[in-house]
């Protein structure tokens, strides 16, 4: 078996555990039906992917980190994810079922606009669903529904009857990943005020010199996927941490303004921007006036 695989086909995915195609663009997937173990490959997706997996000894790699499967949890994949993975021992039909399909099953129906906005797919691996009994049922229902319209034979009803079918479980994971986020509350508090604070000492610090704070940055910090990152945030606070980022980054910058004579080119570049010009239309953007301007504000209201 080759190290790197490209997964761009449904064919492709089945032949790789010796899998059936009953359909070009999508699988329902049990591998306790596989008779092909993999093992200690790369995988370069081309394909959708949502898998749930149950008592799965495995460890996969998602960019730096390890992470190992919990029983029964959720994961799923988008095209253009990387992941290694690499089971302690080799495993045949392990306890594994799932959806894969490709983007081109959904291109013109309501799916390939709206599967854009369920972040979830950009989540990593630590990042996992965890469903309760009956969210589980859920799931494997809507696979047996999914199931039976692939083996269907193919009519000028079945594109659009999967790709309608995809969207409802997808809209159930995205359902359960907000109980899970609700369900998390202590957890993910946590997570807001270390965010909270790091933001707070910032511009205070080293790490300004590398430009203006990213969502990335925070993210890695809290050592959390960005996708993942910027819904907690979202769920917990109400706001983005985008624009989190950008009141505190208008708040040190009226403190700026107002506490020295400081020019404001160089209070630019303490902020971590790098030409002045991008800071000034960032402060009247979201002021409507000028730093200069502000400054000269707050000068007429002093008492003289």
């Amino acid at each position: 078996m080759e190290r790197n695989i490209n997964l761009n086909s449904i064919d492709i995915y089945n032949k790789l555990y010796g899998l059936t195609t009953h359909h070009p663009l999508a699988a329902v997937v049990d591998l306790k039906e596989a008779t092909k173990i993999v093992n200690h490959v790369t995988i370069n997706y081309g394909l959708y992917a949502i898998f749930l997996k149950n008592g799965v000894n495995c460890s996969i790699r998602y960019g730096r980190r390890n992470y190992d499967y919990q029983e029964g949890t959720i994961v799923s994949f988008s095209p253009g994810q990387i992941i290694d993975v690499d089971m302690e021992q080799d495993i045949l039909g392990p306890d594994v079922v799932g959806l894969v399909f490709h983007p081109d099953l959904i291109y013109g129906t309501p799916l390939a606009e709206k599967i854009k906005t369920f972040s979830f797919f950009d989540y990593s691996e630590m990042e996992s669903l965890h469903l309760s009994y009956d969210e589980r049922e859920q799931f494997l229902l809507c696979l047996r529904q999914l199931r039976n319209e692939i083996e269907h034979p193919v009519d000028h009803h079945s594109a659009a009857l999967l790709s309608a079918t995809i969207q409802l479980l997808i809209e159930y994971l995205h359902r359960f990943y907000d109980r899970q986020f609700i369900t998390r509350h202590k957890i993910n508090s946590e997570v807001v005020g270390n965010f909270q604070r790091q933001l707070k000492s910032y511009f205070g610090g080293e790490q300004v010199k590398s430009g203006l704070p990213s969502v990335a940055y925070f993210a890695e910090k809290a050592n959390l996927s960005s996708g993942y990152f910027s819904d907690l945030i979202k769920k917990e606070t109400g706001m983005g941490p985008k624009e989190i980022i950008s009141l505190q980054l208008l708040d040190e910058a009226k403190h700026r303004l107002a506490i020295g004579n400081a020019d404001i080119s160089q209070i630019a570049y303490d902020l971590g921007f790098e030409y002045p010009a991008h800071f000034t239309r960032m402060f009247k953007r979201m002021t409507g006036i000028s730093p200069s301007q502000f400054r000269i504000s707050l000068l007429e209201m002093r008492p003289s």
